[in-house]
């Protein structure tokens, strides 16, 4: 909330956020918020570098996720996975199952941020376990502490798919094919567009899941 009252009392008198982590702290901003989704820019990636058919599963690495992963599940016309898993302490997971048919599937795995990427590694090892003929990652915001990318590469997840909300300095590894780095910009200059010409921000993703 502090920081809310800081952006307003700054003189902002809109604010454009996107993927927020947990979706109440839209409710912290006296002003208007638009809250933005980057689903479309990873789904229009996956289709043009043709992962998507009927062998794609979206996962969801947590039960938390699951609206995110059957959003993305339905822009891209595939089935829908879950992974359930606990925490037995901070930073640790325990796969518990997995819900859904991902034997012999691409999966990809969909998520708002990645930290440590523990969950994201343990949840592909599983998926493999199980018989997945392959895992892509995706995320929106790549916070990646330390050794979390070299973590992610040492995985059986072939790329990591996230985009440039938060700088990503790893450039060998954009190099290298373990990255694809996506640009909000678009995402960003199309709502400002709206808002501008006095028109609908959410009309945006209703456009992109048109199609």
């Amino acid at each position: 909330r502090l920081v809310a009252d800081l952006i307003t009392e700054a003189g902002a008198n809109r604010v454009l956020c996107v993927d927020l982590h947990a979706g109440q702290i839209q409710g912290f901003f006296r002003i208007p918020m638009d809250h933005l989704y980057a689903g479309p820019l990873i789904a229009e990636h996956l289709t043009t570098i043709g992962l998507v058919d009927g062998g794609t599963c979206v996962v969801s690495p947590d039960v938390g996720g699951v609206a995110r992963a059957r959003a993305l599940a339905e822009m891209l016309g595939t089935s829908i996975a879950i992974i359930a898993k606990r925490r037995p302490e901070a930073n640790k997971v325990e796969i518990m199952e997995i819900i859904g048919d991902v034997r012999g599937k691409r999966c990809v795995m969909i998520d708002d941020m990645i930290d440590t990427g523990g969950s994201i590694v343990h949840g592909a090892e599983a998926l493999m376990e199980r018989g997945a003929a392959a895992v892509v990652a995706c995320c929106t915001h790549p916070v990646l502490s330390t050794g979390a990318i070299e973590r992610i590469a040492a995985s059986p997840i072939q790329q990591l798919v996230t985009t440039d909300t938060i700088p990503f300095k790893e450039t060998r590894h954009i190099e290298e094919g373990h990255v694809k780095l996506l640009s909000v910009a678009p995402l960003l200059a199309d709502a400002i567009k709206r808002i501008h010409k006095d028109e609908s921000v959410s009309q945006m993703f209703a456009d992109w899941n048109g199609r």
